[in-house]
This record gives C-alpha cells, structure tokens and sequence, in this order.
C-alpha cells in the first residue's frame, strides 16, 4: 500500500531533510511541504472538499510552524480530518511534551536531528492507523468528517454600529437557504444576540472552553436549537466569565463547529480579544461593519491596523460593510475603502432603523419583515458572500435588494484593477428617502 505524507515544515532546511529522508522510504508518496498552518489546513480542505479518499494518510508536523503552534494546530488537525494520522517532529522529547502531543491527537512523535529508521517507524505506525480509521469511518462513530463549513465572522468598528444585526440576519439568510448554520456570539462580555431572537438559556460558549476534546455529542449539549433552524453557541450571561474562553479554546470550538455545520456566523462584537482575534483569524471572510460618518470610519481604520499590527489579518482580506448608508452623505464608500485599504462589500444597507424598531424591541429579528429593504440588503449580502445555496447562474451580488452598491469589483474575491480617472462606483439607498 502507497503511504501519502504532506510535511508542514517552515524551515527551508529542515524541509530539505525531512523530504530526503521521506523520498527514501518504501512505498511512500510524499508530497511538497508546506510552509504554514494556513497553508496546510487549506491544503488539506482542497483534497477534502474533492473527495476524503484524496487526503493523506500521514501529515508531519514540524514544531516550529507557525503562525499557529504546532500543539494546537495538531488538535485541528485532528478534529477537523480524523482519519489522518498526525506525527510531531520536535527537539524536545520529554515525557510532558510527549504526553501532551497524544492529547492534541497526535499519532507519534519523531525527535531531532531526524533519523531514517524512527521517521519510517512514526509514518509506518500513523499510516496503519489511518487506514483503519478510514475503514470504520461510516459506521457512524461519534467523530467530526468533511472538509469543513465556512467561517464567517462579524466584527464593529465601534459599538452601536449594527454588527450583531448583521451576523443574525446573515445567519439567517443561510439557514433559509437550506444550509445547516451555526450562529455564534463571540462578544463574550456584552454579546446579545440571545435578547435579539428571545432566547432563554442556561449553556454557553463557557461550557466548551475548559474541555480538551470537543465532541459532536459535547457540542449539541452546548448550542440552543432555535426555532428558525439556527444552532446557536451564545455569550456567558455573566459577562466576567468571558475570561475563560481563551484563544486556544476559541480556535478548539471554531474548529469544532465547523467541522459539523456548512456555515458558521461568529460575531465578535466591536472589542478585540483573544477568542474573537482567533476566530478572526480563522474565518474564511471577516466582515468589519462600519457606518458612514467619521467616528466609525475612524474606528475602522484603528481596527484593521491593529488587526494588521497584530498579524491577525490583512487589510486587503478584510471586508467592509457600510450600514446605515445614506446616498446624499459626505462619505461614501470609495473613501472609505481608500481610509481604511479594505475591499467594500457590493451591498450596503440602507438607513432605515424604523423598520428594524418593532423586531429589536421585541426581541423577534427573526421576524424581520420580508419586505424590509435592510433585510433584503443583508440576504443580499449573504448571497455576495457564498452561505446561500442559490439556483444554477443565479447572481450572487445582491440582484434587486435595497441598499444595492456596485463598486469596479467583479466579486469580492478578487478585486479588479481600477482604470486611471475611474473614481469608483455610487450608491444607492432605494426605498430609503
């Protein structure tokens, strides 16, 4: 039988050795290392998202990956692709470290400088192992399998500016769409979302960070099953335990809900920590909603360059929503892009706070009115982002909703260079006036 091995190793000759090393083993493919965690888990998403049969049997990881520890980077390995056998290359092996290598998930250790015969002994070991997890994997255990959902998080430039609406609406839209959605409240010590949709709750996110191995079953204790479909992980109701949700248990539990629902909505609220900055980090697309007025704009540029000081995420791969967008207002879109070195969405949203008034003050978003132009301008919003099934050839940018922008961006994954004197495009606020 042919072993597949994907190295993750950043140093360029520890690359060198390890893949020597590897070309020498009988009955091994292995294949081009790659240089990060990002890289590995995207690698590793692509084959899954073609067929599980296409994954490795056998990824090492060296200890010095980054920017995600190797430890935890294991752990979502493991959680994430549990049919693939993970083995930790590093210089210290010590019995502690040992130890809490095999609860990360870890198959085996290989210990530096690398010799041949413990490399080929780890890889035999792993590789046997996978083989028979894979064997057993559609009996129905109790284990996470697929590529994963998107992650999709919500972040404010400044309180008030209506992330929280943004991250339910677009929750929702994906779940009408027929898409299994989880909504998280990552705003750990004022998220609200429970108030938002009339929600009575005992659990939260707080359950979930003390423990070390997040299982399908531990999970659905944790979410509220909501009415509208929606699985629900809200903030403590107390909001000093907050705390106790680290960045390690943030990445353990983002990782977790993806692994089970097609599409996870995190708001993470307007205040970085260190749960939301990894879950931030982690998100396939990170809305930054600001309103068109100076504080908030202020507010978003002092975001993404923290965010950018912080090697959390680029400007460039941070996308930004205008709400309450006015079309006779001083600042409009193109400037903000050009303030804050962003990509705009397509779609803003209209200023229309009546419509909203009646549901929020009734805890009832759920409820919203078909026919709000806000609420067509978040669906619309939740289709440019790819969390809507949507019929063949069906346009993703928003069709007809209200609060409709067109900037020169063909889709908002790939930005188009702008001609010179083309100055950007310009609002709308349909219904609004």
């Amino acid at each position: 039988m042919t072993t597949r091995i994907l190295p993750a190793v950043g140093d360029p000759d520890a690359a060198r050795s390890v893949t020597t090393l590897l070309s020498q083993l009988p009955d091994a493919e292995p294949a081009a290392p790659v240089g990060d965690s990002t890289q590995l888990i995207d690698t590793l998403a692509r084959l899954a998202g073609e067929s599980l049969d296409e994954l490795p049997e056998v990824v090492l990881v060296h200890e010095r990956i980054g920017p995600v520890p190797a430890l935890e980077l294991i752990r979502e390995v493991s959680l994430r692709f549990p049919a693939i056998g993970v083995v930790l290359i590093t210089a210290d092996a010590s019995p502690g470290l040992f130890s809490a290598a095999m609860e990360s998930g870890a198959r085996g250790l290989v210990t530096l400088p690398v010799s041949y015969e413990e490399l080929a002994n780890r890889v035999q070991s792993a590789a046997q192992w996978s083989v028979g997890v894979r064997r057993h994997l559609g009996s129905g255990g109790d284990v996470f399998t697929g590529p994963g959902g998107t992650v999709i998080t919500v972040s404010g430039a400044k309180g008030g500016v209506g992330a929280t609406v943004t991250a339910v609406q677009l929750a929702l839209a994906s779940q009408a769409s027929g898409q299994t959605v989880a909504l998280v409240d990552m705003d750990l010590q004022s998220g609200d979302i429970a108030s938002y949709l009339d929600v009575q709750f005992r659990r939260s996110i707080v359950d979930l960070a003390a423990i070390a191995d997040i299982s399908p079953r531990v999970l659905s204790d944790a979410v509220f099953s909501h009415s509208t479909g929606l699985a629900l992980l809200l903030a403590p109701g107390e909001g000093e335990r907050g705390e106790e949700v680290s960045d390690r248990s943030a990445r353990q539990i983002v990782s977790a809900l993806r692994s089970r629902y097609e599409v996870v909505v995190i708001d993470c609220g307007s205040q970085l920590q260190g749960a939301g900055a990894a879950a931030i980090e982690m998100a396939d697309t990170a809305v930054l909603v600001t309103t068109p007025d100076v504080i908030a704009v202020r507010g978003a540029k002092r975001t993404v360059r923290m965010w950018e000081r912080l090697q959390i995420r680029k400007a460039e791969e941070t996308l930004t929503l205008v709400n309450r967008f006015i079309r006779n207002t001083e600042i409009q879109p193109p400037l903000i892009e050009k303030i804050t070195g962003t990509r705009m969405a397509n779609t803003a949203v209209p200023a229309n706070f009546k419509e909203l008034q009646g549901a929020v003050d009734a805890g009832r978003m759920h409820e919203l009115d078909a026919k709000s132009t806000v609420k067509q301008a978040l669906w619309g919003l939740a289709g440019e982002l790819g969390i809507v099934k949507l019929p063949a050839g069906a346009d993703r940018s928003g069709g007809k909703n209200a609060g409709k922008f067109k900037n020169d961006r063909g889709s908002i994954g790939r930005p188009r260079r702008r001609r010179d004197g083309d100055s950007g495009g310009r609002g709308t606020t349909e219904g609004t006036r």
